[in-house]
C-alpha cells in the first residue's frame, strides 16, 4: 500500500490545484528550492563556484528522492529536512558534484531556516491558485449581484422572516466577505526565515570573516542581511527584518487569514444549502454528470459543493488553534514540539482554502437562481414583511400601540394586514394609493441598490489592482 495522502478522507481539497500546490511532494521540492537559491545567492557573493551552485540546482529536483522513504527517517531528526540532506549529498556524489558542493550545500543555515521557509513558499504558490478562483467566484457574484439588484427576496433574521431585501443584496453580501478575505491573503506577508542555528547567523559571519578578514563586524553585518534579501528575492518572499525563529506571527497570520476566507466561503455555502432546501428551492447547485448524485436515491440531486464549503469552515478552526497553541506555547530559541505543530496545521490549512475557493468558483458560475420561488417565500409573511415600516409612517395618524394592535391581530387571524389598516385609516387621511404604496416591499429596500453598487465596485477594484 502507498503511503501517500490522496485526500480520500478529504473531499474539501481532494483533486483540487490546492491538493498539488500543498502535497508532500510540493513541500518536498519547496525544501529542494530553498537550499538550490541558497546555493546559487552563495556563487553570486563568491561564498562558492558556479559550479558548486550548478550542482545542487541539478539535485534539487523532487522526482529523484523516494519521499516515502524520506518519511520514514524523518522522526530521527524530527523534520524531514535532515534526511534530505542526506539524500542529497549522495545524488551530489552520484552526479560527480564538485568537491565543493557538499560543503555549500545547506551552509550556514538550520533545519527551521529551510522549512519555515519552504512553507512560506509553498504557501505563495498555493496563495496564487487560490485567488484565481476567487476571482472567478468573485466576478459570478458581482454578476449575480448585479443581475438581481431588484429581484426581491425575503431577509431572514434569526431564521425568521424579517424585512424586504434582494437577492442581488445577499450575493453582494456574500461578495463583500469575499474580497476582504481575499485582500487580506494576497497582502499577508510571507517572509523569508534566515537565522541559522539560533537565529544569529554566527556561522555564516564567521565564513564571511574568513573570506574577508579586513572587514569590520558592521560591515560582515551588512553584507550578511543584503544576502538574506537576495534570497528573499530569488525566491519571491518577503526580506525579513530579522530572523523569526521566536517569532510565530507569521505563521498565526497566514493561517488566520487562510481561515477567514474559508469562513468567508462556508457561510456562503450555508446559505446555498439552507435556501436550495426543496421546501425553500430559491437556488440550485449547478448539475454536473456524476455530481451530487445519492449511493441509494436516485432522485436526490445533493448541494455537494456547498456541503464541501461548509465541510471546510467547519474544520478550519481547528487548525488555526493549533497555531495559536503553538505559538503562545512556543518556548527557547526552537519550540520543543510546538514547532512541529505548525506544519500539518499550516498546509491543511492552505490545502482548505485552496479547495474551497476552487469549489466556491463553481459554485457560483453555475448557481441557478428561482425568481418564482423567492417571491412565493416572501409571500408567506404578506404585508407584514414592513411593518417595520407601517409602524413608523402610521404611529403618528394612529399610535404606536394602535398599530402594533393591529400587526398582532393579524399575526392571530386570517385577516390581511391591509384589510386591518383600511378600517382603521379613514380613506380621507390615507388613500388606497398611498395605503399600497406603504404595503409594497420594493418601496422599502433602503440604500439597496447603493450598497450593491459600493461592493461590485470594491471587488473590481481589488479584481483589477
Amino acid at each position: 500500500m502507498q503511503p501517500a495522502d490522496f485526500g480520500l478522507l478529504n473531499p474539501a481539497w481532494a483533486a483540487t490545484p490546492a491538493a498539488t500546490t500543498a502535497s508532500d511532494a510540493a513541500f518536498a521540492q519547496a525544501m529542494l528550492d530553498v537550499e538550490a537559491a541558497w546555493a546559487r545567492v552563495q556563487a553570486k557573493a563568491g561564498l562558492c563556484t558556479a559550479e558548486d551552485a550548478a550542482a545542487i540546482t541539478a539535485v534539487a529536483r523532487v522526482e529523484l528522492y523516494d519521499l516515502a522513504a524520506l518519511a520514514e527517517r524523518g522522526p530521527d531528526g524530527a523534520n524531514a529536512l535532515i534526511p534530505l540532506l542526506g539524500m542529497m549529498r549522495k545524488q551530489l556524489a552520484a552526479e560527480g558534484a564538485p568537491a565543493g558542493a557538499s560543503a555549500t550545500l545547506h551552509r550556514g543555515a538550520t533545519s527551521q531556516d529551510i522549512i519555515d521557509s519552504a512553507l512560506q513558499l509553498m504557501a505563495a504558490r498555493t496563495r496564487t491558485i487560490v485567488l484565481a478562483d476567487v476571482r472567478r467566484a468573485g466576478t459570478g457574484l458581482a454578476r449575480l449581484a448585479t443581475e438581481h439588484a431588484m429581484t426581491p427576496a425575503v431577509a431572514r433574521s434569526l431564521t425568521q422572516h424579517a424585512l424586504p431585501t434582494t437577492f442581488g443584496l445577499r450575493a453582494a453580501n456574500w461578495l463583500s466577505a469575499l474580497t476582504a478575505s481575499a485582500r487580506n491573503l494576497e497582502q499577508v506577508s510571507l517572509p523569508l526565515q534566515w537565522g541559522g542555528a539560533v537565529g544569529t547567523l554566527a556561522s555564516l559571519k564567521q565564513k564571511l570573516g574568513e573570506l574577508d578578514p579586513e572587514a569590520t563586524g558592521a560591515e560582515l553585518d551588512d553584507k550578511i542581511h543584503a544576502l538574506t534579501a537576495e534570497l528573499a528575492v530569488e525566491l519571491g518572499l518577503t526580506a525579513p527584518l530579522a530572523p523569526w525563529h521566536t517569532n510565530r506571527t507569521p505563521v498565526v497570520e497566514l493561517g488566520s487569514t487562510l481561515a477567514a476566507l474559508v469562513a468567508a466561503l462556508g457561510s456562503m455555502g450555508a446559505d446555498v444549502l439552507t435556501a436550495s432546501r426543496p421546501e425553500i428551492a430559491e437556488v440550485s447547485e449547478p448539475r454536473e454528470e456524476g455530481k451530487g448524485g445519492s449511493s441509494a436515491m436516485p432522485q436526490k440531486q445533493n448541494p455537494v459543493l456547498s456541503v464541501l464549503l461548509r465541510n471546510a469552515a467547519l474544520t478550519a478552526p481547528a487548525h488555526v488553534s493549533s497555531l495559536f497553541l503553538a505559538a503562545g506555547t512556543a518556548v527557547d530559541e526552537r519550540p520543543d514540539g510546538g514547532w512541529h505543530t505548525e506544519w500539518a496545521a499550516l498546509r491543511e490549512l492552505l490545502r482548505l482554502a485552496g479547495g474551497a475557493a476552487a469549489h466556491a468558483a463553481t459554485l457560483i458560475e453555475g448557481l441557478q437562481v428561482h425568481p418564482d420561488a423567492l417571491a412565493r417565500n416572501m409571500a408567506l409573511s404578506g404585508d407584514l414583511l414592513v411593518s417595520e415600516r407601517v409602524s413608523t409612517v402610521l404611529a403618528p395618524l394612529l399610535g404606536k400601540d394602535r398599530v402594533q394592535s393591529l400587526v398582532r391581530s393579524s399575526l392571530g387571524t386570517c385577516e390581511t394586514l391591509r384589510a386591518l389598516l383600511r378600517v382603521a385609516l379613514p380613506v380621507e387621511d390615507f388613500s388606497d394609493a398611498q395605503l399600497a404604496s406603504l404595503l409594497d416591499p420594493l418601496e422599502y429596500l433602503g440604500a439597496t441598490g447603493s450598497i450593491i453598487n459600493r461592493i461590485c465596485a470594491d471587488f473590481s477594484a481589488w479584481k483589477e489592482s
